[in-house]
């Protein structure tokens, strides 16, 4: 029997799916295809309510659901075609996990930019045009990009090259899967001599104190990354913990962890309960994890050696952690505004922690240059994220108000963690929008790839 999955009227299983933050499921067929040939029968033989690739369900919000259509599994599609480790340059399919990569590319000296989460595919990566603590470095997954395949709507395809194709590769780099499958892609990474991370931590009292210091001690670290206290009011306002780091030399791990230095294989700790109750993260457990994680930290560490795996993905240890938020899910939010824009990033802040929203996971961080994704989201400024669990009637309009202070700035929100932005912002934030839809339209005319975040934005 071949490894092309046999094609019928109604491909795949009828399944609820959701994005990561568990808000909004629907219906859909999903269906996984095994092979380059498969992916195009199966979108050839798409409902009318179109189809979208899907990796790891690490998209917060809908971008990766489509009600009533087809679902492509595209996580079957993995693994390194092509790889030349001397310059670190890698071809890998499109459904190749983040994961797979670090465990298969530290060992030899290599890594890539990373999110949070190192449960994130190739294809997803070029999608979200996902960035992490050092884009002010090194910027997003789509500036390492170098060319990938894709497969319109329209069943062709296309190999596109970031120099000779520019228009179809910064559509489709940041445009959420919806210029159509991609199918394989060829990337640069970053060197490196060891799985470490030299680690200087310092925790500043105040948001004054946090912007002051990611401002004179960015351009010395290859990564940076702030833990906001939103709960925190008055003096304290935006207190929190700066962590910034560079890749450890051999020399700089200590002789009892050398032997180890370049072995990658991280494991998850514990798996988060099936079923919790809503309700667990709230203003009273949030304000005292707060406490305790501040102050956790002396007022500085230097030179701590922490493993890869640490440092940039400490959520991984625990397997389906948003299961926390119960059954309800949360919302996470993150925006970018300009620099000079810092008073919009205090308000937000401060009208977090006077009306009790709940949000251990804030993050603060700094965007170097954008690049030219249509859709990307960073732009240089000052980028926060925070998670807010559902349950208060207020919360739509809570986000809101931000979203318009946000706009009022020249900033904007990022689609793949966006579950709730209204359709008529959506041109505000993202200016070169209609240039987006007359590429989009050219490669999928009958607009046969669609999704839950399409429809609900107009897209």
């Amino acid at each position: 029997m071949s490894r092309e999955s046999v094609i019928t009227e109604q491909p795949g299983d009828d399944v609820l799916l959701a994005g990561w933050g568990g808000t909004a499921p629907t219906r859909a067929r999903l269906a996984s295809p095994l092979t380059e040939a498969d992916a195009r029968q199966l979108l050839d033989r798409a409902p009318d309510r179109g189809a979208i690739a899907r990796g790891l369900g690490r998209a917060y919000g809908d971008a990766a659901q489509n009600a009533g259509g087809l679902v492509l599994d595209a996580t079957a599609l993995s693994g390194i075609i092509d790889a030349d480790l001397d310059r670190g340059i890698v071809t890998a399919r499109a459904g190749t996990s983040l994961d797979e990569l670090m465990r298969w590319l530290i060992p030899r000296g290599w890594f890539l930019v990373t999110p949070g989460t190192r449960f994130v595919t190739v294809g997803g990566a070029i999608a979200s045009d996902i960035h992490g603590k050092g884009h002010h470095v090194d910027g997003t997954f789509g500036n390492k990009v170098r060319s990938f395949r894709l497969l319109t709507g329209s069943g062709e395809v296309l190999d596109v090259d970031r120099e000779s194709s520019p228009e179809v590769f910064w559509a489709t780099t940041g445009g959420m899967g919806l210029t159509g499958v991609l199918l394989d892609a060829t990337f640069e990474l970053i060197p490196t001599e060891t799985r470490f991370i030299r680690v200087d931590e310092e925790r500043c009292p105040d948001l004054d104190a946090m912007f002051s210091a990611m401002e004179e001690s960015d351009s010395a670290y290859r990564y940076s990354v702030a833990w906001i206290d939103c709960g925190a009011t008055g003096k304290h306002l935006g207190r929190g913990i700066l962590g910034r780091g560079n890749h450890a030399t051999l020399d700089e791990v200590p002789k009892t962890k050398r032997s180890l230095a370049h072995r990658f294989d991280p494991h998850q700790l514990a798996v988060a309960p099936p079923i919790l109750p809503s309700g667990l993260i709230n203003a009273w457990t949030v304000k005292a994890f707060n406490e305790l994680w501040y102050r956790k930290t002396r007022v500085s560490h230097r030179d701590l050696i922490q493993d890869i795996g640490l440092f940039f993905h400490p959520l991984d240890m625990i397997d389906e952690w948003s299961r926390v938020y119960g059954s309800r899910g949360f919302v996470q939010y993150q925006f970018v505004v300009p620099f000079g824009a810092e008073d919009t990033v205090r308000r937000i802040i401060e009208i977090l922690g006077n009306e009790n929203w709940p949000s251990f996971l804030a993050v603060l961080k700094r965007f170097g240059a954008a690049n030219p994704g249509m859709l990307s989201f960073p732009m240089p400024g000052w980028t926060l994220t925070v998670d807010i669990p559902v349950g208060r009637a207020e919360l739509a309009r809570t986000f809101d108000r931000f979203d318009e202070m946000v706009l009022q700035v020249g900033g904007r929100v990022y689609l793949a963690k966006d579950a709730r932005t209204r359709p008529e912002n959506l041109g505000r934030m993202y200016p070169r929008l209609p240039e987006w839809r007359e590429v989009r339209h050219r490669l999928d005319p009958d607009h046969r790839i669609a999704s839950d975040l399409s429809r609900r934005l107009g897209l």
